[in-house]
């Protein structure tokens, strides 16, 4: 069964649960849970979740004091094994049992869209950091999920436009077989298209995928300029390895990657992956306090100083600061605070959460720096151009979402 399929049954699991059953979050116990629901051990466990997505938020936790309207916080934290059934039935009994204020993190498209919608029919705020599918803020959308961080509308607004711009009209793509990488390949797809692109083919990858070679020989052959990678993690480290092996960059073709953390440059080194272009919700060395946090994390358990770990820690302090200025941790009252006040921080300058759930913010298109030009380990970019805001994301007329309407 894929991934995708999982999802529907955790959606459907979570829609047998009647409007009639939801109730509002916070259950006055004494103190705030935030329940961090990530891939601990799997293909996205390095840069989008794992040890480093709880480190974020326990930092967070910490930095804003511990306690807010005097109760305790509390993180805990599973790993859904990007199992959609597994997630759903983690964010049931934590919901029902341990009586969970938030859900977060929720990396895999799949497993995000399940646990948004159940939650939502619990009347319970998640706020996905991991997932990329713009289904969550579209067609998904809930009174009560937030996507804080990036989309796959917003990736192929800063990738796609920079190589069809220098020369890379025709792609093929190699795609992640679920939700995020469908939605990854069209969004790009779209963006390819109205530069005067064209996509001559493409082909589907099971998760964690260990041998790309028949999909990068189909790839090779279509006559493609640019192989659009809609995968991520170890999906697409592997896939660079192999291209490169096969020697497919030094015959002509180029290489897009369009979800590419920094945890994967390191892990490809900066011999191999050279010259990369790709998009980011965020990048360490952007500024001073960007840098400056990223120090601290790291000191204080964190792994790798990637956006999702990033777009974590700020998450949870929008969080709680909503909750401070609601004077309640309910969750209509939350969802209402979190949405009036911008998000002003290291990690996203100037950005609101839409009605539609999104956080709207500046994204970045970063090159991969040669390994003579790098200072440190995890000076591995250069940021080449800020995307606003609201040239990287839609705008609120134009969201899918059917409550708005």
């Amino acid at each position: 069964m894929t991934i995708w399929r999982n999802a529907l049954l955790g959606v459907a699991a979570a829609g047998l649960l009647t409007v009639g059953t939801a109730q509002a979050a916070g259950n006055d116990d004494g103190q705030v849970t935030i329940g961090v629901l990530g891939d601990m051990s799997g293909v996205y466990a390095d840069g989008f979740s794992g040890p480093g997505a709880t480190a974020a938020v326990k930092m967070a936790v910490k930095d804003f004091g511990g306690s807010v309207l005097g109760k305790d916080i509390e993180v805990i934290s599973a790993d859904h094994q990007n199992k959609a059934d597994i997630a759903s039935s983690t964010a049931r009994e934590w919901i029902d049992r341990d009586n969970v204020d938030v859900i977060m993190d929720l990396t895999n498209s799949a497993v995000g869209l399940a646990v948004q919608q159940l939650a939502s029919n619990k009347g319970i705020i998640t706020i996905n950091t991991g997932s990329a599918t713009s289904a969550l803020t579209n067609d998904a959308c809930t009174a009560y999920g937030i996507h804080y961080g990036y989309d796959t509308h917003a990736l192929p607004v800063g990738t796609a436009t920079a190589i069809v711009k220098n020369g890379g009209k025709k792609w093929f793509f190699i795609t992640a077989d679920y939700a995020f990488g469908q939605a990854l390949e069209s969004n790009t797809s779209d963006v390819v298209k109205e530069l005067g692109g064209s996509v001559v083919g493409s082909v589907r990858a099971p998760l964690n995928t260990n041998d790309f070679s028949s999909y990068l020989l189909q790839a090779q052959s279509s006559g493609a300029d640019v192989i659009g990678l809609a995968n991520a993690g170890t999906d697409t480290i592997n896939a660079v390895k192999q291209a490169n092996e096969f020697g497919i960059v030094s015959r002509g073709q180029s290489l897009a990657g369009m979800l590419v953390l920094i945890s994967d440059v390191k892990s490809l080194g900066l011999d191999t992956a050279k010259g990369l272009q790709f998009t980011s919700g965020w990048y360490w060395d952007h500024d001073e306090d960007s840098r400056q946090w990223a120090k601290r994390y790291l000191a204080s358990g964190g792994t790798t100083p990637t956006f999702p770990h990033a777009a974590l820690y700020s998450a949870t302090m929008a969080y709680l600061n909503a909750v401070n200025a609601a004077g309640t941790d309910e969750s209509d009252a939350v969802r209402k605070a979190i949405g009036n006040k911008p998000i002003d921080d290291f990690f996203a300058q100037g950005g609101t959460i839409r009605d539609d759930g999104l956080l709207e913010h500046d994204m970045y298109l970063l090159k991969v720096k040669g390994p003579d030009a790098s200072k440190g380990e995890w000076d591995v970019a250069t940021v080449e151009r800020t995307i606003p805001g609201d040239q990287a994301y839609p705008s609120l007329a134009e969201s899918g979402c059917a409550r708005l309407k």
